[in-house]
């Protein structure tokens, strides 16, 4: 089981305290990317896209509950807040925001790190008993069963759909060509391979996991692992 994330994104503008402790989780093996002000992480090429956050409160740019928001929008590895700031409803704030924790500076680099293996420990569990793949209809958003979550386009949820009420059973390929809204021509026929083609690489970029969306010969697609709609 998982115990230590692989990588992790450290968002503090507090320069002495990050550097110490980024070379320190780094000393445990976690490649540990720094960013002093949020908006360097939300406008990077994968914001949502490592295993572990630890974020301050008092940030330029978006500030550390909002930013908490927006990643707790898209992913839901673990979160840990370090922050010097005092008020009578911070733990609150934090919690509510859905951070996994929050340690008040200062703080120790073995406490960070205990907290880190026992959260890691927790989503590891929950994901190996959570094997399903999940698709969110309100938000359009396909959840693997690590938590990686794929956002889907209009024509993704449709195909997504299809898939879920087939119940595992392959989906000829003209339902989806007439439920996409197009003509089952040869031409929509390439069109749809390439609709999927896009949703798995979608898939792929997200997660480690084998994609479960496959082409049955001469008939169409199904999805070959439990999919349930929440």
């Amino acid at each position: 089981m998982v115990t230590l994330p692989s990588t992790l994104a450290l968002i503090d503008d507090d320069s002495e305290f990050v550097e110490f402790l980024a070379q320190y989780l780094r000393e445990q093996g976690i490649k540990v990317d720094v960013f002093p002000d949020s908006d360097d992480l939300l406008t990077t090429d994968a914001p949502y896209g490592y295993d572990f956050y630890v974020v301050d409160l008092m940030l330029p740019g978006v500030d550390g509950i909002q930013l908490i928001r927006l990643l707790r929008r898209r992913t839901n590895v673990g979160i840990v807040v370090i922050s010097g700031k005092v008020t009578p409803d911070v733990f609150r704030s934090v919690i509510d925001a859905q951070a996994d924790m929050y340690l008040s500076k200062p703080v120790s680099f073995e406490q960070v790190l205990l907290t880190i293996r026992a959260i890691c420990r927790r989503t590891a569990a929950m994901a190996q008993v959570n094997s399903a793949w999940q698709l969110d209809r309100r938000a359009s958003l396909l959840i693997a069963p690590d938590t990686s979550r794929i956002e889907l386009s209009g024509g993704d949820m449709t195909v997504m759909e299809c898939l879920l009420e087939a119940h595992g059973q392959p989906v000829a390929r003209e339902v989806l060509i007439k439920r996409l809204g197009r003509n089952p021509s040869g031409a929509d026929d390439n069109w749809l391979h390439g609709t999927i083609y896009r949703l798995r690489r979608r898939i792929e970029r997200a997660t480690v996991l084998p994609v479960p969306l496959q082409s049955v010969a001469r008939v169409g697609y199904e999805f070959k692992a439990e999919l349930r709609a929440i």
